[in-house]
Order: C-alpha cells, then sequence, then structure tokens
C-alpha cells in the first residue's frame, strides 16, 4: 500500500519536471501518451473494473447506475478543469495573471481522489468470493500512466498563469495528493468491512464511468479528423496490448 501511495505521488511530482524538457506548444510527445493511456484505460475497465464489480455484486443492475454517475460526473468536473485530465491546456488567454484556478485544481483533486479511492488492498477478494483476481497493481499502472500527462498539462497552465515554476509546482501537489489520499481513507479510515460492501461497488462503478468518459474522449480526440495517423495507431495499440498482456500476469 505504502508503494502504491509513493508511485502516484511521485508520478506526478516527476511529470511535472516534463515541461523543462517538453515545450507546451509542442505535444506531440503528449498526444503519444495519451493515446497509450486512453487505450489501457478503456482496456482495464472492460476487462477488469466492469466484470469483477458485476459478477461479485447480488443487484449488478445497482452498478449500472454508479457507472452513469461517475461518466456524468467526469463530464461535470470537466466544465471546470477544462479536460486537463486528458491533455488539454488552455494557457494562452492567462499568461502571467497570477490568478490560481481553484475550480481547476478543486475538480482535479476530486478526479485524483476517487482514482485513488478503488485502489483497496486485496482488490475484488473484498466484493465477494466469485471472482478472486486481485486487480491492485493493474489499475495501479493504470492511474499512474493517465496521471503523467495530466500532470503536465496542469503544470503548463499553472506555470503560465502564475509565471513561476516554483509556485506552480506547490499548488501541484493538491493534485498529487489526491490519489494517495484516495488509497489511505478506502484502506485505513473506511476499513475492509466498509471496502467490502455497497462502498466499494459504488466507487469501482464511479470510477469505471470516469475511466470510460476519459479513455473514450481521449481516444476519439487524438485523432479528431479521422485521418490515419500510423504513430498514434501504435501507440493506441500498445496500450490496448500492455493492458491484456497484464490480464495473464
Amino acid at each position: 500500500m505504502i508503494v502504491a501511495i509513493l508511485v502516484l505521488f511521485f508520478t506526478v511530482v516527476f511529470s511535472a519536471f516534463l515541461v523543462k524538457a517538453f515545450p507546451p506548444d509542442n505535444v506531440k510527445w503528449l498526444k503519444m501518451a495519451l493515446a497509450f493511456s486512453g487505450a489501457y484505460l478503456f482496456t482495464i475497465t472492460i476487462i477488469h473494473l466492469l466484470p469483477d464489480v458485476l459478477l461479485n455484486n447480488s443487484n449488478p443492475h445497482v452498478v449500472g447506475y454508479w457507472v452513469l454517475t461517475g461518466f456524468f460526473l467526469q463530464l461535470v468536473l470537466e466544465l471546470f478543469s477544462h479536460g486537463v485530465e486528458h491533455g488539454h491546456m488552455h494557457t494562452n488567454g492567462h499568461k502571467h495573471t497570477h490568478t490560481l484556478p481553484y475550480l481547476l485544481l478543486g475538480s482535479l483533486f476530486i478526479h485524483s481522489f476517487l482514482e485513488g479511492s478503488i485502489l483497496v488492498e486485496g482488490g475484488s477478494q473484498h466484493v465477494g468470493h466469485v471472482h478472486e483476481r486481485n486487480n491492485f497493481y493493474v489499475v495501479l499502472l493504470g492511474v499512474a500512466l493517465h496521471h503523467i500527462p495530466a500532470a503536465f498539462a496542469l503544470m503548463s497552465v499553472l506555470l503560465s498563469r502564475l509565471g513561476s515554476f516554483k509556485k506552480a509546482f506547490m499548488w501541484l501537489l493538491i493534485f498529487a495528493v489526491g490519489a494517495p489520499l484516495g488509497i489511505i481513507i478506502s484502506n485505513y479510515i473506511l476499513g475492509s468491512e466498509a471496502m467490502g460492501g455497497k462502498v466499494f461497488v459504488a466507487l469501482t462503478g464511479i470510477v469505471a464511468g470516469n475511466f470510460l468518459h476519459i479513455s473514450t474522449t481521449i481516444l476519439f480526440e487524438t485523432t479528431p479528423d479521422h485521418r490515419f495517423n500510423r504513430n498514434k495507431l501504435i501507440a493506441t495499440l500498445l496500450g490496448l496490448s500492455l493492458a491484456l498482456v497484464s490480464d495473464f500476469i
């Protein structure tokens, strides 16, 4: 559990320094990273999260409501985040305004917190006894991959507004602690009994809905004109392949 907390925290921290190596106006690598992470998230949602929570719930129809809740919750959160979680960077109109996008930071914190909340030690074993597979590391990798382009985009927005890497980095830490706090609360505060019932089902359904919204948005946006792009196709297939391979490891 400590490993997961450290991985997610330092993934965001280290990704912030990518703005020094890659200028925000050169986003070719970012589109590849988004296509890769989007394909991975979509695949693990379909073959891991949804089957596990459906097979281990006595009333699978309830799961559908939670998935819808997560999908449309993400739609609302993006009204405030402006799509930063899938690589959007709206920096031109706010250069060095020295104003903080509080709603953006708040929505990204909620988004990150929810993703961390389903990383429960034992995974689906808490839900029931039909499906004992542990998806902990599969989901952990997906969240970490997703946070790399998200942290880069957020850092670019903060840097554009504040004009100082140090100030931007300090505010980025709000996003960095979101997922670790979700892990801590799910595992150590709510406890295994709560996470073994309706709470875990609800959180997993919500995050599955979130992942479906984000991943499909990414996959559609990376090719908005529907033209063939070999690099994006390769990145997408690699993300798909990694998720499929993880099913056998």
